[in-house]
């Protein structure tokens, strides 16, 4: 029997569950285990040992793979955060003397990994996201990373188009897709070889577990990613594998609420006259938007907006009661931070008042309410 055509709710609801049986949980529970029974060849077994593989495992890497190739045939492997899965891709496939490209604005912790990349032996480039040099920085490479929406600053750039130029220099494309997720933009389906994500973002939403994960829809560079996660260990736990997969059966219901609202709260930023640099893909004036609307379906929880200086942002976080002050984005509570504040990278790639907005599940009022007020406190307070 063909299999229905599904919505992104229904797919989502439903992904990488087993046949339903009689008087079985739809969803099975955790499975727990360092070893299994192994009699005979191991080579025929399911499962061998614990850093192998793990039915949990298996059941949320389907359920990945359908939200990111519907009716594809990539495959997920699991991790234990968003930079295990970052560095199994890098890692696994960048060779010494190898050409890699990353982006110069993306998550502060590329570079260290670009540290460790070159200490291997591999030339890194550098190039702003969305820029015309990210198409120049192509010659000879080997390897293209991209992120996009960016992170904090969410630029954007044109997956399809860079693909195929990096694909005419023979090199491999892939894209974190953190901030966007499945729901809103398949990095596979605009031609990259691997999609890459922090889970612990938007993917599972609720801020209580580390997770992340790698698709691709080649086998033979998807096994090559999966024994690096072997070799070095950087396995998910059972428990929060089922976590993740639980989670995904409310991801389009708390990622369409969440964008909506982030729109909402954009747009009265926008009115505030000590608000700079205001940016979100879903606003029509940003200047993003256009190639957003045709690369991306949903345009992400995350805002960022700059305010006179440190002080000022200090006073407008400190005044906030519904929005929490803390790191990550995508959770169902919003959270409000200065990216300035962290040592190294971001103290020089943003302005001081820089202020990274993750909108939750809250009320759009409240939030809209909450963020005025703080404003308005952080400006009687100079």
């Amino acid at each position: 029997m063909t299999e229905p055509m599904t919505g992104d709710g229904t797919r989502a609801v439903r992904a990488g569950l087993p046949p339903s049986d009689p008087y079985a949980p739809p969803l099975p529970g955790p499975v727990f285990a360092a070893h299994y029974h192994l009699p005979g060849d191991p080579a025929e077994a399911p499962y061998t040992y614990g850093r192998d593989g793990n039915p949990t495992w298996t059941a949320l890497e389907r359920a990945i793979a359908e939200l990111e190739d519907p009716g594809g045939a990539a495959q997920a492997v699991a991790f234990a955060s968003g930079m295990a899965a970052i560095s199994a891709v890098l890692l696994s496939q960048v060779r010494q003397g190898d050409i890699v490209v990353l982006p110069s604005d993306g998550y502060n912790l590329l570079i260290p990994l670009r540290e460790r990349l070159e200490g291997y032996g591999a030339k890194v480039r550098t190039v702003a996201t969305g820029s015309r040099e990210q198409f120049e920085a192509l010659e000879g490479a080997a390897m293209v990373w991209l992120e996009t929406p960016s992170n904090p600053g969410l630029a954007v750039c044109d997956i399809r188009a860079l693909t195929e130029a990096a694909h005419r220099q023979g090199a491999l494309v892939a894209v974190d897709n953190t901030l966007a997720t499945p729901l809103g933009q398949r990095p596979l389906s605009l031609g990259a070889d691997f999609a890459v994500a922090s889970g612990t973002k938007a993917l599972t939403g609720h801020g209580d577990i580390l997770l992340g994960y790698a698709v691709c829809r080649d086998r033979e560079r998807a096994d090559t990613v999966r024994h690096w996660r072997k070799i070095v260990g950087a396995i998910p736990g059972p428990m929060e594998a089922w976590l993740a997969h639980r989670s995904l059966a409310t991801l389009q219901l708390r990622v369409d609420r969440q964008a909506s609202t982030a729109l909402t709260v954009a747009q009265a930023l926008k009115q505030h006259p000590e608000v700079a640099g205001l940016r979100h893909p879903g606003l029509p004036d940003d200047p993003a938007h256009a190639l957003a609307i045709r690369q991306m379906r949903r345009f992400g929880c995350v805002i960022s907006f700059t305010l006179p200086d440190q002080a000022y942002a200090e006073r407008f976080l400190a005044a906030l009661r519904i929005i929490g002050e803390a790191t990550s984005f995508g959770g169902v509570r919003s959270t409000a931070e200065r990216r300035g504040r962290w040592d190294g990278a971001y103290r020089d790639a943003v302005p001081d008042g820089f202020v990274r907005l993750s909108v939750g599940a809250e009320d759009p009022e409240d939030l809209v309410a909450d963020v005025l007020h703080a404003l308005a406190a952080a400006r009687a307070q100079e």
